[in-house]
């Protein structure tokens, strides 16, 4: 009688421990990809987050919003974020109106009835909007409020201040544990007389 069953092919524990391997190939070429893309421009990439304050982007961004922008060359109609030698790195996020990257650029919020006083060149554009993710910005202003900490710190010390009832739970048990009484013990199996 002739058996069916051939030899496994020497590639089978090759190509399992192969299958194996893909996912944490994928996840560490995404992360890599994603450290490409999200490595911020204050440590040489070419990425900012900007959370936008005010009101001389509206309609476009409103207060909370965060904006991603890249690095790149900037036209005339793009929403760059620039941050002027004169504000001591504070950043502005206008749209460009004219001008050119070497002489300066002309600059203007979309709700401002008024040009920038500002006109940064390509050196002083940290880059272009690419990305706008709205009200995101509200929940990272939160988590840096003072007070919301200071109320999370008192919270956090209620609780571990606060009386607990384990203290009254043992007591109890203490006292279920000791005799209660001359009435409380009946003998089994004695008659009444």
């Amino acid at each position: 009688m002739t058996s069916t069953h051939e030899p496994a092919a020497p590639e089978a524990p090759r190509a399992r421990r192969v299958l194996r391997a893909v996912p944490t190939v994928l996840l560490y070429g995404a992360a890599i990809v994603a450290a490409w893309f999200l490595w911020p421009s204050s440590l040489g990439g070419c990425t900012t987050l900007t959370i936008v304050s005010g009101h001389s982007m509206e309609p476009t961004y409103y207060t909370g919003d965060v904006v991603v922008a890249r690095c790149g060359e900037p036209q005339v109609g793009d929403v760059v974020v620039y941050q002027p030698a004169d504000l001591g790195g504070a950043r502005i996020i206008h749209r460009i109106i004219g001008g050119d990257g070497a002489s300066g650029w002309q600059m203007q919020g979309d709700n401002n009835g008024f040009v920038d006083p500002f006109s940064p060149t390509d050196a002083e554009v940290v880059g272009i909007a690419s990305v706008h993710l709205p009200k995101v910005g509200l929940a990272a202003a939160a988590l840096t409020n003072p007070w919301i900490w200071g109320s999370l710190i008192v919270i956090a010390v209620g609780i571990l201040l606060w009386p607990t009832r384990v203290e009254d739970d043992d007591e109890r048990s203490q006292d279920d544990d000791a005799p209660a009484g001359p009435s409380a013990h009946v003998a089994v199996g004695e008659g009444a007389p």
